[in-house]
């Protein structure tokens, strides 16, 4: 509430601003860029603002387009489906400052090299979008975010063309996003089940702008080239406001891939026990098939109905699928014995495919998921060797 309150009152100190001011040639544009915190999921890649600054006029703002509300109840259902909606915000850089002081980021300021009438078109940019009919926008997380909004002003208000000299990332979106979240394995987890065959594919130079340090670091070496042929760097003065605090990470046992080898070994020793005790254990069916079928209902949601641009097409459909919840229906009722020894038929050379022919799948696989895939190939292995 206090935030909401310091949001509502920078709006009324800036709207009367209105983008007819004409900014002194006191006035300063900087890009922030904030370093990465494991505060939370959305803390973990950074964050980058637009901090305009005229003592003339005595005002010190920050431009910030990462505001969002999931408290909002379809804010998880528009989140998975790709329509969220963020919004571009104003604050004091005090309370900028301190907000990421508060969480531990470190926070970089690039003052811009800019002419006055650059300036002003930023500033002027900058109005226009935060316009209550313009402020809210389609957030994309690689194509449309924080950290290409402000890019992507600067690069319409230069006279002339920003060229970047730093050498391309050579890496995928997936491999980029991974490495951020290098602390938190079950997110990675995560991410690789949501993201399809299109997050392998190697990001361009001008891609790479959606990690606010990338866009920094590309800033860092960039120059304008006027009309004229005339060439100046883009950062005049580059400054560290405030150290970035390092967070403890801490170890666990329970990593993604030791928990799915474990389910592996007591699938196998269930079907050993069973094929000892010449019984089945259809609970044990129940609970794996049904576990991926919910994931796989989850999988073809963000594959076939999602909008966002890296989850389809994914190939772990050919794993996880709405269609085990049919099979185990069939597991279940007495009539269904046949269809079931097809199904398992089809699944066992499905996977059977899958665990062979991975390497050529143009698709990454996370290592914790071959051990789940094998969980169910041992059991529709099984069921085909007993008949059950």
């Amino acid at each position: 509430m206090r935030r909401l309150i310091c949001l509502f009152i920078v709006l009324l100190l800036v709207f009367p601003l209105s983008a007819q001011l004409s900014l002194s040639d006191e006035a300063r544009i900087s890009l922030l860029t904030c370093s990465p915190s494991e505060e939370a999921v959305f803390t973990v890649y950074g964050h980058t603002a637009i901090r305009v600054s005229d003592p003339a006029h005595a005002f010190d703002l920050v431009f910030n387009y990462g505001l969002f509300d999931f408290s909002k109840d379809d804010f998880i259902y528009r989140f998975t489906k790709g329509e969220t909606d963020y919004k571009l915000g104003v604050t004091h850089f005090v309370n900028f400052l301190d907000e990421y002081r508060l969480r531990g980021s470190g926070v970089v300021e690039q003052q811009l090299n800019l002419t006055s009438g650059e300036r002003q078109r930023i500033w002027e940019s900058l109005q226009t979008n935060l316009r209550p009919e313009n402020a809210i926008y389609r957030y994309n997380f690689f194509f449309d975010n924080c950290s290409t909004r402000p890019a992507a002003i600067v690069e319409r208000s230069v006279v002339g063309e920003i060229v970047y000299h730093h050498e391309p990332v050579q890496q995928t979106f997936r491999q980029l996003i991974n490495y951020h979240m290098r602390n938190k394995p079950w997110l990675i987890f995560g991410c690789e089940l949501a993201l399809g065959s299109p997050a392998d594919r190697l990001v361009t130079q001008r891609e790479a702008f959606f990690l606010p340090l990338l866009l920094e670091s590309a800033f860092d070496e960039a120059t304008v080239v006027s009309p004229g042929g005339e060439e100046r760097p883009l950062v005049s003065v580059k400054r560290v406001l405030q150290e970035d605090i390092p967070e403890p990470v801490a170890k666990s046992l329970f990593s993604p891939p030791a928990v799915s080898l474990a389910a592996l070994v007591l699938v196998v020793f269930l079907s050993w026990l069973e094929w000892r005790k010449k019984t089945y254990y259809l609970a044990l069916d129940c609970f794996l098939f049904t576990s991926a079928g919910l994931a796989g209902l989850v999988l073809f949601f963000l594959a076939f109905v999602s909008v966002h641009p890296a989850t389809s097409p994914n190939y772990l459909l050919l794993w996880l699928h709405p269609f085990h919840l049919a099979g185990v229906l069939l597991f279940v009722v007495k009539k269904g014995k046949k269809a079931a020894y097809c199904y398992h038929f089809i699944n066992f050379a499905a996977l059977t495919l899958m665990l062979a022919g991975g390497y050529f799948i143009p698709q990454h696989f996370n290592a914790a998921f071959f051990p789940l895939i094998a969980c169910l190939w041992v059991r529709s292995g099984r069921s085909l060797l007993l008949k059950v």
